[in-house]
């Protein structure tokens, strides 16, 4: 890799001192382009979407079977969308700022299985890997019932393959559990920032959890050589995946549905705002690609990472995507937002993001924590912090984005927008845990 004049850098985007020097701060995207120019750059589309959707909707009864708390959505995986009033109210006051429009949580916190968003693109890779696999060794068709898989024919045919992942914690929850349920050898090469908790939770289930010192970036280069050494091990790249991306990008078709049934209009006169915790863009960008298919012009969304792990934004902002690392800029990439703790972004990502992307900002980890306690104390649910930092968003819009709204005529329709907060995890949280979250909120008071 051609080595990067930092310090040029520096001199060229004055706002990169903000990001070193650890402060909050909001940025607007200035490529981003309208609907119609952005799918002209993009490699995928809405048939790529439908696959994926139409991948899942076969594997339904195979997860019904598998995973009873699937059975009441009968084997899809999918989390409420609840309104958050009393949150509004409780953010209105601690930052007088009025928040116009609704305000609403989407609750993949709570996601079946893994309890995180990665529970969609991280389970989707292992189902179409599942599947591409037992169709080429004739043991499946595409129009069989899927249910037939969970069987020892099936475990042992799929026993001799192996998967690999490096993960900060919630991907290798996700991918751990599915492929050892499908009965795949399964290896998650867990960063430093991993909880514990994660790491036991995955060896309860027969997991290989390989444990190192180093960032997400090592732990995922492990999992890579790993693969390489072996030719029936199929390594899943958060970096560079097409298929996590899709997995997370069939969200959206659902969450129209949740929309509907809430009789929600969204509409050029009815902007909708959407909010998500970003580490290295797999999740965000696949969510906010399937939503910007849907409602085009009349979404915008915003990227929200620690301030000590801005990696995104930092790609994004120089254009050097996943050449540069938070490192290079003196930043530690130290965070309790340990789902967020990222280096060095997905460069696929940030490409395919770009021209769609409206802005991103950092939050600090003190404010992860109050949020956390106030939407305890105000909605009575309980999220991890990285699951916090789309929270505070609409006051980002509100107090530093009037730039933003002005510039694509959205001033005057903010009484009728909507503003969705993207719970990435947390149900799974051990409940000793959450009172010490909880509890550490109360100090930053």
């Amino acid at each position: 890799m051609e080595r990067i004049d930092i310090q040029t850098y520096i001199e060229n985007y004055p706002t990169l001192k903000k990001l070193m020097n650890l402060e909050e701060y909001l940025w607007l995207n200035p490529n981003f382009e309208t609907f119609q120019k952005a799918m002209k750059l993009s490699p995928l589309t809405q048939d790529d979407v439908n696959d994926a959707d139409e991948r899942l909707k076969r594997f339904a009864p195979y997860i019904s079977k598998v995973f009873p708390e699937t059975k009441d959505t009968n084997g899809i995986i999918e989390s409420p969308l609840v309104q958050i009033p009393s949150m509004k109210q409780s953010l209105e006051k601690n930052f007088q700022q009025t928040i116009l429009g609704e305000l609403f949580l989407k609750c993949d916190s709570h996601l079946p299985i893994s309890g995180s968003i990665k529970a969609r693109g991280g389970i989707y890779e292992i189902l179409k890997h599942a599947e591409s696999l037992a169709i080429k060794h004739h043991l499946l068709k595409i129009e069989d019932d899927y249910s037939k898989i969970d069987s020892d024919i099936f475990r042992e045919f799929f026993s001799n393959y192996s998967i690999a992942v490096g993960s900060t914690g919630n991907l290798g929850m996700s991918i751990g559990i599915i492929s050892a349920k499908l009965g795949f050898r399964v290896t998650v090469h867990m960063s430093a920032d991993a909880k514990q908790w994660k790491k036991d939770l995955l060896r309860s289930k027969n997991v290989n959890v390989i444990e190192y010192e180093a960032d997400y970036s090592k732990a995922v280069e492990e999992g890579r050589i790993q693969a390489e050494a072996d030719p029936n091990c199929y390594f899943v790249d958060d970096e560079n995946s097409n298929d996590l991306f899709l997995g997370y990008a069939v969200a959206a078709s659902r969450f129209k549905k949740q929309f509907e049934e809430l009789d929600i209009t969204i509409d050029e006169n009815n902007p909708l705002f959407v909010y998500l915790p970003c580490g290295v863009g797999g999740g965000p960008g696949g969510v906010a690609f399937g939503l910007k298919l849907l409602f085009k012009d009349n979404v915008h969304f915003f990227f929200a990472e620690p301030t000590h792990s801005p990696c995104m934004l930092i790609g994004l902002m120089t254009g050097l995507h996943d050449q540069v690392s938070v490192q290079d800029f003196g930043i530690d990439n130290k965070t309790d937002a340990d789902g967020l703790a990222v280096g060095r972004p997905s460069g696929f990502v940030g490409k395919i993001i770009e021209p769609f992307l409206s802005g991103s900002y950092t939050i600090s980890d003190e404010k992860l924590y109050t949020m956390l306690k106030e939407l305890v104390d105000t909605e009575d649910l309980y999220l991890e912090p990285s699951a916090l930092a789309g929270m505070i968003g609409p006051i980002k819009l509100f107090k530093e984005g009037k730039d933003y709204l002005l510039k694509n005529n959205l001033s005057k329709k903010m009484e009728k927008s909507t503003h969705v907060i993207w719970a990435t995890g947390g149900s799974m949280v051990p409940e000793k845990m959450m009172k010490e979250y909880y509890q550490k909120g109360s100090l930053f008071k």
